[in-house]
Parts: structure tokens; C-alpha cells; sequence
């Protein structure tokens, strides 16, 4: 059975590989059409659009590894029972049982894929791609530096420490001048939350101000600012919870957890990150039944249209059930795994059908 394992892995990855290279070439085409509108404003040229949409790949790799691996799979199946090389197979001794061993094992390359690129690829190419889209449009954004984010605003200068997730940012140093770059006032905040058109509630607010002889201190608990500094510039630093690590999401849970504010999103999307690469697996199920059915039940063009159809109504229930947790309090797990619970179980279903037929 080692033969026959190496020759259908071989057949599966061959096949998802194409499917992937398809995709990927459809959603880069469709990044750059997107992109092409921003062509021409700061220093957004060309080449920066086609270094912004190569770094977005990898986020589409992950996103679409299931798709891709279902189509694959089913492809790959679909030919072999066609030309009754399954149903050799079978005959030779190869079962149910067997037969759905033998692809997840060959799967464990597509969940080990999917971790690589989900945990150490896809978070820093996004962070990167950010960067370079915003840096390039926006000249009075500065760099990442070790200092914070640094931003100049007309006659202020900007730094903030630590940007959260949820575009909230704290640390603040607001540094006044006036026309001729004379210090007025140097304005420190623990807390920034945005509220509408560029304006900024800071809270635990401290004002040095610098006059011509004296220097005077003003302790304020709100101050309402208005700035250059927006969420969409913020993002330079900031990635999706979905696109996150796992870990950055664990530390992020954990600190609002210790802060006493909701962790659900950002529990769910955890949990969803633990659980995702293993949904390789269940389209691979999925698919298994379809290797038991002959061409006469349905062209390899049908099939394929139906793992299409299916990846794509996996993906929809995956942000249904994401967001039908929030709205319904659900534990996170459950929102989490509860759609590749219903694949599974279709798949399951089936298996016995094409069985009893």
C-alpha cells in the first residue's frame, strides 16, 4: 500500500499545487487592478504596487489553502475513479477506512504548510505590505523605529509607544511648536481612543506648557485632539486578528483580559487560528466520497465545480459563525469549530451513502 500512497500523493499534490498557482495568479491580478487606482498619489509608483501585491501572496496562501486543497483532492480522485484506477484499487483491498488513512496522512503536508505560513509568514508580510503601501502614500508617516511611531503634523510632532490591535493607541507625546519651530508645549496622555474626522479623545492628560519667561503645568482627565493620525495609519502597525499569530493573539487576549475589557473577537479568532490548518483534513474527507462515485454520477468538471462551490460555502460559514458568536455570546471554541464540525460531518454522511449504494 506504500506504492499506492506514494502514487496518489503525488497525483494530490501535483494537482492542489496547480490549483494554488491558478488562485493565487486570479487574487494577485485582482490586488493589482485594486491598487492601480492609488498609482500616482504620494510616492506610490509602480513598483510599489507589484512589491505590495507579492507580499500579499502569502496571506492568500493561507486564506486559501482549504479551497485549494478540497479542488486538488477532488481533481486528483475524480481521474482515478474515471479510469477505474480506484476502483483497482479497492478491489486490491483498499477501504473505506484505509483509503481516508492514507489521506491525512498525505494531508499532514498541507496542515504543516498551512501552520508555516499562518504563524511565520503571513503576519510579517502583512505588516510589511502595510508599511510599504502607507509609507509610500503618506510622507509625513516615519518609519518603525525603536522609539515608537513617529508622525509630523503640520507644526507638531508625534510619538506614540504602543499601538493595539483595536487602533487604540497609548504613550502619547504631542510636541507643540509654533511657525518658527520654537517649543510651545510638550502634551503626554496615557490613552488615545478615535472617535470621527481626525479627532482623537486622549485621556490621563499632562500639558507643559512653555511661555516666554515661565513654564506652567496643566493635569487634564480628557482632551479632545485633533490630528493627521488616523486608524488607516495606524495600520502600519497593526494586523487583522485573522492574519495574526497565535501567540500575538494569546499575549493580546491575555492583556485585555488583565484590563478587564472583551476578549471574545479576539478568543475566537484563536481559537480559529489554532483550528484552521487542520480544515486541510476535512476537505480531503470531503472529497474521499466523491472518488466512489463513476463518471456516469457526474463529470470531473462537475465535481470540480461542486469543491468549488463547497470551499466557498466553508468560507462563508466560517465568518458566519465568527461573527453569529459575538452577537450570541458562544464560546469561542464553539464559533470557532463549528463549521468544520457540520464539513466533517457531511463528509461522514457521505462516506456512508456511497457505501450503501
Amino acid at each position: 500500500m506504500n506504492t499506492v500512497r506514494r502514487y496518489i500523493a503525488r497525483d494530490i499534490y501535483y494537482s492542489t499545487a496547480f490549483v494554488f498557482l491558478s488562485f493565487l495568479a486570479l487574487f494577485a491580478f485582482f490586488d493589482l487592478i485594486n491598487e492601480l487606482g492609488e498609482l500616482g498619489k504620494g510616492n506610490y509608483r509602480l513598483p510599489h504596487i507589484l512589491l505590495y501585491v507579492l507580499l500579499n501572496v502569502p496571506g492568500h496562501v493561507y486564506e486559501l489553502a482549504p479551497i485549494a486543497v478540497l479542488i486538488g483532492t477532488l481533481y486528483s480522485l475524480s481521474q482515478l475513479a474515471s479510469n477505474s484506477e480506484f476502483t483497482v484499487m479497492r478491489v486490491s483491498g483498499l477501504s473505506s477506512m484505509r483509503a481516508a488513512l492514507m489521506l491525512a496522512r498525505i494531508g499532514i503536508v498541507f496542515v504543516v504548510l498551512t501552520m508555516v505560513f499562518g504563524e511565520l509568514v503571513t503576519p510579517y508580510a502583512e505588516k510589511a505590505a502595510q508599511q510599504l503601501r502607507l509609507s509610500a502614500l503618506s510622507s509625513s508617516l516615519a518609519q518603525d523605529l525603536r522609539t515608537g511611531l513617529w508622525v509630523k503634523d503640520d507644526t507638531r510632532f508625534v510619538n506614540v509607544r504602543e499601538v493595539l490591535p483595536d487602533a487604540t493607541i497609548k504613550n502619547i507625546k504631542v510636541y507643540d511648536f509654533d511657525s518658527e519651530f520654537r517649543l510651545l508645549s510638550i502634551s503626554e496622555a496615557a490613552r488615545g481612543d478615535y472617535q470621527a474626522d481626525n479627532v482623537w479623545r486622549l485621556s490621563a492628560v499632562v500639558r507643559t506648557r512653555f511661555d516666554d519667561e515661565t513654564v506652567s503645568l496643566e493635569k487634564l482627565p480628557e482632551m479632545m485632539w485633533t490630528s493627521v493620525l488616523t486608524p488607516d495609519m495606524l495600520s502600519v502597525l497593526i494586523v487583522q486578528p485573522e492574519r495574526m499569530s497565535a501567540w500575538n493573539l494569546y499575549q493580546y487576549t491575555r492583556h485585555l483580559d488583565h484590563n478587564k475589557q472583551k476578549t471574545e473577537r479576539f478568543e475566537i479568532a484563536l481559537w480559529k487560528k489554532l483550528i484552521y490548518p487542520f480544515v486541510a483534513l476535512v476537505m480531503m474527507a470531503l472529497a474521499l466520497p466523491f472518488a466512489y462515485l463513476h463518471t456516469r454520477s457526474g463529470g470531473v468538471g462537475v465535481k470540480i465545480f461542486l469543491g468549488i462551490m463547497l470551499g466557498v460555502l466553508f468560507h462563508m460559514l466560517n465568518s458566519l459563525f465568527s461573527h453569529l458568536g459575538l452577537l450570541q455570546n458562544w464560546a469561542p471554541l464553539t464559533s470557532a469549530i463549528l463549521p468544520s464540525m457540520l464539513f466533517l460531518s457531511a463528509a461522514l454522511v457521505m462516506m456512508w451513502w456511497v457505501e450503501r449504494r
